[in-house]
């Protein structure tokens, strides 16, 4: 989602270069964004300070000389490497005790910026000016020669092929149950398609789950990097997924994505594309963005029925 503000800055009447620094989790992408340069990886885990860490990639920023830093989350941390930096714009929304940290600091309007591209997007705008809507959606390169290799290697469909990618990092309260996502992938399997399962090293338990009730399935969760599923999601016809990184990704590629909304909604993080469709349940309860469901029936996505995603296939 950080590809809108940065398709922003690119279009300033003015030369320039744009760097990336993010998590190992996420850093990969930036290489498939045209405008990015160059992207740098730290990571400081959940809870941590980390400060020896941040000094460290300051250093570094420092020998660069940047003129700019656009600070996405809303933490006081992820404003102290910019600023240790000698970075001397340093721009945000308001956040947690960032008030030195930040120069160029930005009061947000929840209800003038609801989506979170807009908020991103809005950065690259110069404080006095209002943002004019619409943000550009994120877009992502893939790789045609990766596509090839790993098509080569798992034996997969260059066409038609259904992807999977039943994790959610959130946690439960965004993860629509296995079960449905098994019979939609048997519902695949019946039309004559390939069906695929992508996710990393943690969603090798639940994809395993599928892949023993749907015969064919190829598991490839926990054997691919983040860009050979960049590539494989570019490949296939459809993604079925939670609302999660991956829903992003497949939007960015233009690849018909169809995402369950269980704790969250769609209301703030939709995928960006026009070939996205998503399901969600009108609750009183929901959204309550909670990881795990507080009242402890998951209604959200378990009245999500898989019948209602199946004719949203098409096929």
């Amino acid at each position: 989602m950080a590809h809108s503000l940065i398709q922003g800055l690119s279009d300033r009447p003015f030369s320039g270069v744009i760097d990336v620094l993010a998590p190992s989790s996420t850093s990969p992408l930036a290489s498939r964004m045209a405008e990015v340069r160059d992207c740098y990886t730290l990571d400081v885990g959940h809870g941590r300070l980390g400060l020896s860490e941040r000094l460290e990639m300051a250093r570094k920023l420092r020998a660069r000389e940047y003129d700019e830093a656009f600070i996405l989350p809303n933490s006081w941390k992820s404003a102290l490497v910019p600023f240790f930096a000698g970075i001397k714009r340093r721009v945000g929304w308001l956040g947690e005790m960032r008030f030195g940290l930040l120069n160029d600091v930005r009061s947000l309007d929840k209800l003038a910026l609801p989506l979170m591209v807009e908020r991103f997007a809005a950065l690259s705008a110069k404080k006095e000016k209002q943002f004019s809507r619409p943000a550009p959606n994120p877009t992502l390169i893939f790789d045609t020669e990766n596509r090839l290799r790993l098509a080569r290697q798992y034996g997969l469909a260059q066409s038609g092929a259904i992807a999977l990618a039943p994790g959610a990092e959130f946690g439960p309260a965004k993860k629509w149950p296995i079960s449905y996502f098994a019979e939609v992938a048997k519902y695949g399997v019946f039309k004559g398609r390939q069906i695929w399962l992508l996710g990393s090293v943690k969603d090798s338990a639940d994809c395993a789950l599928i892949a023993r009730e749907v015969e064919g399935a190829i598991d490839l969760s926990g054997k691919t990097s983040l860009l050979d599923v960049v590539d494989l999601i570019s490949l296939s016809e459809i993604l079925i997924c939670n609302d999660s990184g991956l829903m992003h990704v497949s939007a960015a590629l233009e690849t018909k994505t169809i995402a369950m909304f269980g704790s969250t909604t769609d209301e703030f993080t939709p995928p960006l594309s026009s070939n996205s469709q998503t399901f969600s349940k009108s609750l009183e309860c929901r959204p309550c963005f909670k990881r795990s469901c507080p009242l402890g029936h998951l209604d959200c996505l378990k009245k999500i029925s898989p019948q209602e995603v199946i004719a949203a296939l098409g096929l």
